[in-house]
């Protein structure tokens, strides 16, 4: 029907694809080089095709069968219709989803790639779950529990950030908050506090839970330090690397802190650092140490959503080792660059950036001459310039100023959003986080600026 030489040529560019395909699943690893959208579509078609749901001549008479009623929803998940694992362990081959199966282990693969491109080092069993990061440290949380009954605290450095105490609670566990020291103008771990509590409540402590990535002037946990603890009182240690994976400082961090002390596993967001949507984490453990990320697949409740995996999937792919590591660059780049116009502005209108060397993606800038000039003092009025920004389009901006207290899970924070009960300085954050461009920088300052003015020229009319 169509001459032989045409056919050649089609059957070679098939077969190129299907080259792509072979290597991925050999070398087990990120391409070097960005598939194109239809190697990708294809990808995914052929494994979905392996799915019992799809077979040709399939009949179920069963009550999950992968059945999906809606065109709509079966072209969003590709016809993927049987999530990942079996009823005991969410790492486990689904006999009627070989294709489902396979993307789950191609998903965790390409993650471990990605974070040793990123520069973690050393990590072992990775898992990723169809659960936000609050959920996952419960995940973690519980595990836990199973291997220490008698443990029941969690020691936990503050961080003003609700899903991260809540998290304990929900893996009916008990918080020790532990509040941070002023060191210059950033806050850091009480390492020596750690420890008292642990030589306090002994064989009670579950493990300490640290946090990496968090909005300055709170800097990044000490955790070598806590690591080294941890390993010398023989406690277990959980790191909230809630975005932490796209600053190559942090990854570094954790990979000092798992060779010199003990971290039982690492939590992570899947939309923070992939830039996917909202609802998948990664669990990681170094490599030839921590069981944890296996206890966690092993005790999930039934089989889970294959969506957050397939978006990551997807992504990685798009992105190739090459895409992805420039992305990791980019950000470091735009760091440097939000830290210098944020500079610039803040010394123009006689305020100043805080020194916070041990937090490396976000800034904050003292409101300290704003909240006195411009809003008469009052701290309700100093907040407000963060909700004028955000109906101008600004979003992730945060404005702190001292007076609010806030109840969460039964413990008062004064001056909550602070992450300390007296923190000295008003201030405003904002962070470089990957996927932010120059213009983002840019357009966030000229929007600073009209918002800056509009209340100096008004005084205090414009803050109420």
């Amino acid at each position: 029907m169509v001459p032989g030489t045409y056919l050649n040529q089609g059957a070679q560019a098939l077969a190129s694809r299907r080259k792509l395909f072979k290597k991925l699943l050999s070398n087990r690893r990120l391409p070097d080089e960005a598939w194109d959208e239809d190697s990708v579509r294809l990808f995914l078609k052929e494994l979905a095709l392996m799915d019992s749901n799809n077979f040709l001549q399939n009949a179920g008479v069963g009550e999950r069968e992968g059945r999906i009623h809606s065109r709509l929803v079966y072209d969003r998940h590709y016809g993927l219709a049987h999530g990942i694992g079996r009823s005991g362990d969410i790492s486990a081959v689904q006999p009627k989803a070989a294709g489902s199966s396979l993307l789950c282990k191609v998903c965790n693969f390409l993650v471990k790639d990605a974070f040793e491109v990123a520069g973690l080092g050393e990590v072992g069993y990775v898992t990723t779950v169809p659960v936000a990061t609050g959920m996952a440290l419960s995940l973690v949380l519980q595990a836990l529990k199973r291997h220490n009954p008698s443990g029941k605290y969690v020691l936990w450095p503050r961080i003003d950030q609700k899903t991260c105490l809540k998290c304990i609670y929900a893996a009916n566990l008990q918080a020790l908050v532990v509040e941070n020291v002023l060191e210059g103008d950033q806050l850091v771990t009480d390492v020596g506090k750690l420890e008292a509590e642990v030589e306090s409540k002994g064989g009670e402590i579950l493990c300490v839970l640290t946090t990496t990535s968090c909005f300055a002037p709170r800097a990044s946990d000490k955790i070598v330090d806590v690591a080294k603890l941890c390993k010398r009182q023989g406690v277990a240690h959980i790191i909230n690397n809630a975005y932490g994976v796209q600053s190559s400082e942090i990854c570094k961090e954790i990979t000092s802190s798992w060779r010199k002390g003990r971290v039982d596993a690492v939590v992570q967001s899947t939309d923070k650092n992939f830039m996917v949507p909202v609802g998948g984490a990664v669990i990681v453990g170094k490599k030839g140490f921590s069981d944890v990320p296996q206890m966690v697949d092993k005790s999930y409740p039934g089989r889970a959503s294959m969506s957050p995996l397939l978006d990551v999937t997807i992504t990685l792919l798009s992105l190739g080792a090459k895409g992805w590591a420039d992305l990791l660059k980019e950000r470091e780049s735009l760091y440097l660059y939000l830290g210098q116009r944020l500079r610039s502005f803040a010394s123009a209108k006689g305020e100043r950036v805080l020194e916070t060397p041990g937090n490396p993606i976000s800034f904050a800038m003292t409101l300290d001459g704003f909240r006195e000039s411009a809003c008469g003092g009052s701290d309700e009025r100093t907040r407000f310039l963060g909700s004028m920004l955000f109906q101008r389009c600004i979003s992730g901006a945060r404005v702190y100023s001292p007076g609010k207290s806030q109840a969460v899970c039964g413990h008062e924070f004064v001056n909550y959003g602070a992450h300390s009960s007296a923190y000295p300085h008003s201030y405003l954050n904002a962070a470089a986080a990957i996927g932010m461009t120059e213009r983002d920088v840019d357009h966030f300052l000229g929007k600073l600026e009209a918002c800056w003015e509009k209340v100096r020229g008004k005084a205090e009319g414009a803050c109420e």
